[in-house]
């Protein structure tokens, strides 16, 4: 066990691993599991549940820079459900922001410049309380550039290809590897 409480940083390639290892330093330390992937879902569903989304799937800058100062997204561990969740604005999101609908605007809405200023500083806030573990990119670089502890996963590239077939998979996708 550690004495004190310290940010963990994880970065890697998408379907490495981070995540799965992530979760379990969490658990295994009694730390929060910080998603910083899920921090964009949460405002892309916003940003559908506000209206900034047309029907063509077109983004509304304006209006999701109008709806960022008022998100509130934090984590939590449901122990019932054996799980960290994503809350956002007090509702646990966790599933809803894993739909194909969400996942297919989050890479926009993620390139907005104030959106990816916010949710830094958010992760930059969270990590100051210490005890927490986060996963995603540029977490040991631009986020926590002074971590107590930074890892950096890789994986051989059909082990990458792998999980991802296997994951989209389960999701019910119909693909080829």
């Amino acid at each position: 066990m550690l004495s004190k409480k310290i940010t963990i940083a994880i970065d890697g390639y998408s379907s490495c691993g981070k995540s799965t290892f992530a979760k379990a330093i969490a658990k295994e330390f009694g730390y929060i599991y910080i998603d910083s992937g899920a921090m964009y879902r949460a405002v892309t569903l916003a940003a559908i549940r506000g209206g900034a989304v047309a029907d063509d799937g077109v983004l509304s800058k304006s209006k999701i820079l109008a709806m960022l100062p008022s998100l509130q997204i934090s984590f939590m561990y449901n122990t019932s459900a054996g799980r960290f969740e994503t809350v956002l604005n007090a509702e646990v999101v966790e599933d809803t922001i894993r739909t194909i609908a969400v996942s297919n605007l989050v890479s926009p809405v993620s390139a907005i410049a104030e959106v990816r200023t916010k949710m830094v500083r958010l992760q930059q806030e969270m990590g100051r309380k210490k005890g927490i573990v986060m996963d995603g990119r540029d977490i040991g670089t631009v986020v926590f550039p002074d971590a107590e502890l930074k890892i950096f996963m890789t994986a051989d590239p059909s082990v990458r290809a792998m999980r991802r077939y296997k994951e989209l998979q389960v999701k019910g996708e119909s693909i080829s590897l």
